[in-house]
């Protein structure tokens, strides 16, 4: 009997923040498989940690952690061909995804490879969206406003014409891009309504006004930007 696959979304960085189905799935599955870079710990093991029971097969998927190179296919289709390896033998395998699995989420890539030939489950988990906007105390949008989630790899015209466009947006993917962006916004008259955070939820978390950081400040790959045009969502 083939095992089944679990992509289980564990949240933004907060352990308390993974749902309880995916705890249960977590603990009871016998393989669990989590993203890590080249080098170093991975981010989503250290998020679940204290859950792990220590009796289980532990898979990192290592990868370059750098956009050039992301999705790395080959990486994907290795770790497709271990993990069905595993189910083949009857085992469940849970794949940690930080935030949630379906947005902008790394299973999603063994998803596309494996559904069609295993059983697979994906357990939804709080996003990066809805993690910083809690973080930030700025409800995303209401009534009929369009909310606009844009990467920042975006080049410039892009990012002023869907920014134009929405009247909520959330700029994520910042990292190496944060300046661009800044002098965007800026360019928009919108800086009084933008807000950066960074590491959201995690003891790291870093939270000012974008107008505030300092032109040296780089930021990290989980950083991301909210404006509103009307500054917060329950203006009129």
């Amino acid at each position: 009997m083939l095992g089944k696959l679990y992509g289980i979304g564990i949240g933004p960085g907060d352990p308390e923040l993974i749902t309880l189905k995916g705890f249960r799935l977590l603990q009871n599955c016998p393989v669990v498989a989590y993203p890590a870079p080249d080098e170093g710990k991975s981010l989503a093991r250290q998020i679940v940690a204290s859950y792990l029971s220590g009796h289980q097969e532990e898979f990192a998927i290592r990868m370059p952690m750098v956009e050039q190179r992301f999705p790395a296919q080959e990486i994907y289709d290795w770790a497709a061909e271990q993990l069905g390896q595993r189910l083949k033998d009857g085992r469940d395998v849970a794949v940690l995804c930080e935030g949630d699995p379906f947005f902008y989420g790394s299973f999603m890539y063994l998803f596309g490879r494996m559904a069609d030939k295993f059983a697979v489950e994906v357990v939804p988990g709080v996003s990066s969206l809805m993690a910083c906007a809690t973080s930030l105390s700025a409800p995303l949008a209401a009534r009929n406003d369009i909310l606009s989630v844009l990467p920042g790899t975006l080049d410039e015209a892009t990012l002023i014409e869907r920014i134009t466009g929405a009247d909520a947006v959330a700029i994520i993917k910042v990292g190496r891009h944060l300046h661009k962006i800044r002098k965007i916004v800026d360019k928009l008259g919108l800086n009084p309504h933008a807000r950066y955070i960074e590491h959201a939820t995690m003891s790291n978390q870093v939270i000012m006004p974008l107008s505030d950081i300092d032109k040296t400040h780089r930021a990290p790959y989980f950083s991301m930007i909210l404006i509103h045009t009307r500054g917060a969502a329950w203006h009129v």
